[in-house]
């Protein structure tokens, strides 16, 4: 390669979801952009996009009982849950105008129809649930959605779950049926597959090492592979690198980059290995997070469609490592702190001892410890049908807020760009890959004001709900969920496939 300079229009770090798709959205509103891919892995998709390293879950805020907040006076807040459901369905929708146009295939290899599932035990979150499920109803985007504390119920919706069940406590669940399971590994490679068929140069095996601002406003990063290194400019540069996008964004020197940090937690799977057991379950069932654990360790049973089978997982177990990505430094975490965002990681420090406690604690469980936490869900769990997967890295973002203060954990996902827009990053975790179109579009409108205007048709084509709100336009919402569904094949029941 040599030490020598290239240029192009854009530069996206990180061959994962959210490159994936800014570069074939990018494709489609410009079709003569060129642009360059750097991955320091051999293949696309393999850190937080891939499927073992995720739950899969499109994040709908169909089950998962984080989005939805009891406020003070008892009632339930369901705004988060409007807004991760309605970006999901944004995603759904580029992905149908991909299908249509004959630039994704087979969309039951990425995305299957699932049930989702909420279960509560306990008095106190049997009410919870209710309120949530009738503050839900009364909108259209949840639409389908049923409750029951009827056991005989429960036993249809989850017999595995109900099997043997001794406990006195009371039990409550909400289900709905347009739920999905995603393999988002599966998509980022069908995606790089699709865009390296276009002039999009896709380099793996190459780590960027540092990126500088040029003389003329644009940026110069330094590309290593092998032993050789290269240097490349471009007018726009995205940082889509996981856990590893903090310390690029750092190097950048952008007033953004300051006062912010990053804290990392890991997690762990349990993944059945027993056919009989997995025939059992057909369903994402989410319960709620214990005191003091982040969102993210939300524990789940899980349908899985990976490698074309369907598989069963329980978790996640949340654990702490330095390291920002799997196949990161343990060095990670302390080289992210510096002069200016050192009194913002301290702060967060101060203020997540109990949160690191919890990690820490989670990290020393033995398996039988991780089954008994498993038997909350399958009283008949058995240790020889149950075996260890070590997930994914996330590092979530520490931020100086004016509602939390100095050094304050976010639970989410961030973009973060210079003023000028030419350059951006995307920060922090869940609800992540489901959301991944919203935030490339988000991307478009800070990074490219210029050009939206002329784009704006075509991206009208891709997404028809573009600037408009589905909760509030019932017709719209029956229109594109029907299209959607039919163009990704939800309607299809694969159960007994």
């Amino acid at each position: 390669m040599g030490n020598q300079k290239h240029n192009t229009d854009v530069i996206l770090i990180g061959a994962g979801i959210m490159s994936a798709t800014l570069a074939t959205l990018l494709k489609e509103v410009a079709p003569d952009i060129n642009i360059t891919v750097y991955e320091k892995l051999q293949t696309a998709g393999e850190e937080s996009s891939n499927e073992w390293n995720n739950a899969g879950t499109g994040h709908s805020a169909l089950c998962e009982l984080n989005y939805t907040k009891e406020k003070p006076d008892g009632s339930i807040d369901i705004s988060k849950a409007i807004t991760v459901n309605e970006q999901f369905r944004v995603t759904k929708q580029f992905w149908s105008y991909l299908v249509h146009r004959k630039l994704l295939q087979n969309p039951e290899h990425f995305i299957m129809p699932l049930p989702h599932i909420s279960m509560v035990q306990g008095e106190d979150s049997v009410n919870f649930l209710k309120k949530r499920f009738e503050a839900l109803s009364d909108n259209p985007l949840f639409e389908g959605m049923e409750f029951s504390d009827d056991p005989e119920k429960l036993k249809e919706w989850f017999p595995l779950i109900m099997k043997d069940r001794t406990s006195s406590e009371p039990i409550a669940a909400t289900k709905i049926d347009s739920g999905t399971d995603v393999n988002f590994g599966a998509l980022t490679r069908k995606l790089f597959a699709y865009l390296e068929e276009t002039d999009v140069e896709v380099n793996y095996g190459h780590t960027v090492d540092d990126i500088k601002r040029t003389d003329d406003g644009g940026w110069e990063v330094k590309v290593h592979s092998d032993d050789k290194i290269a240097y490349r400019k471009a007018d726009f540069v995205f940082i889509g690198a996981g856990g590893g996008a903090l310390p690029l964004l750092q190097k950048t020197g952008i007033p953004e980059s300051k006062h912010v940090g990053g804290f990392p937690v890991s997690g762990l799977f349990m993944v059945c290995n027993n056919p009989d057991v997995i025939e059992q379950h057909y369903a994402k069932v989410y319960s709620k997070a214990a005191v003091g654990a982040p969102p993210m360790s939300v524990p789940h049973l899980d349908t899985r469609f990976i490698e074309d089978k369907k598989s069963l997982l329980f978790g996640p177990f949340a654990g702490f490592s330095p390291k920002f990505l799997k196949t990161g430094s343990n060095k990670d975490l302390f080289c992210s702190v510096k002069p200016y965002n050192v009194l913002t990681m301290l702060s967060s420090g101060a203020k997540n001892i109990p949160l690191t406690k919890y990690l820490v604690e989670q990290l020393m469980l033995s398996k039988e410890q991780r089954m008994e936490e498993l038997r909350e869900f399958i009283p008949t769990a058995k240790s020889e049908d149950w075996d260890l997967v070590v997930a994914g890295q996330r590092v979530q973002v520490i931020k100086d807020t004016e509602a939390g203060g100095k050094g304050t954990l976010q639970f989410g996902t961030e973009v973060i760009n210079s003023t000028d827009g030419s350059i951006a990053a995307l920060l922090g975790a869940s609800p992540g890959a489901s959301t991944a179109v919203p935030i490339m579009l988000e991307i478009l409108q800070k990074c490219f004001p210029q050009q939206l205007e002329v784009w704006e048709p075509k991206i009208k084509e891709m997404v028809p709900s573009y600037g408009k709100s589905l909760s509030e336009n019932p017709e719209l919402l029956k229109e594109i969920s029907a299209e959607t569904s039919e163009a990704l094949r939800l309607n299809t029941n694969y159960q007994k496939a």
